[in-house]
């Protein structure tokens, strides 16, 4: 028997019936359609899932879908304005911080709660905002100079409102 879930996904009102223990990853890729959010470890370990929650970074795989009721989520889909890309996605191009690009999503939404708190991290603050997430392909050096490369970016008027 489902219950009645109403939450704000990336800028969109929905309501959806959903099983009481259906996770927010699998409500997100499967009911709502939207895959850029990755299922990795399924123990909240890597962050290939972290979403946005009302504001904050989640890991998607270790919370129930139920739990999100009434909150607003944007996931990778919902970072970027219509027909662009966020500076972070920009930044992670430009500055190679993706090697298979799995885990990408993730460490962009990790980065995009850092950043809208600390507009200036130094590399401490962005290692210790981004420690949640794993990457099995590349050192992080690239990621880190990517968030670096989108924080100069945003503050510098590029920005793109989260949620587009």
């Amino acid at each position: 028997m489902g219950q009645t879930l109403r939450v704000t996904v990336n800028g969109e009102a929905r309501t959806d019936e959903v099983e009481p223990r259906l996770l927010l990853v699998h409500y997100l890729r499967e009911t709502c359609g939207l895959t850029g959010t990755h299922v990795g470890c399924d123990t909240s370990q890597c962050g290939a899932c972290t979403v946005l929650l009302d504001g904050a970074a989640v890991k998607s795989c270790n919370m129930l879908a139920l739990q999100a009721d009434g909150a607003e989520i944007t996931t990778i889909e919902g970072l970027a304005p219509e027909g662009g890309l966020h500076p972070l996605q920009t930044a992670f191009w430009e500055n190679h911080g993706l090697q298979c690009g799995y885990c990408t999503p993730g460490f962009i939404m990790a980065a995009a709660a850092l950043l809208a708190e600390n507009h200036d991290p130094s590399d401490e603050e962005i290692g210790r905002g981004l420690e949640g997430n794993l990457c099995r392909c590349t050192g992080y050096v690239n990621i880190r100079k990517a968030v670096r490369a989108a924080a100069q970016a945003m503050r510098e008027g590029a920005t793109a409102p989260i949620g587009g």
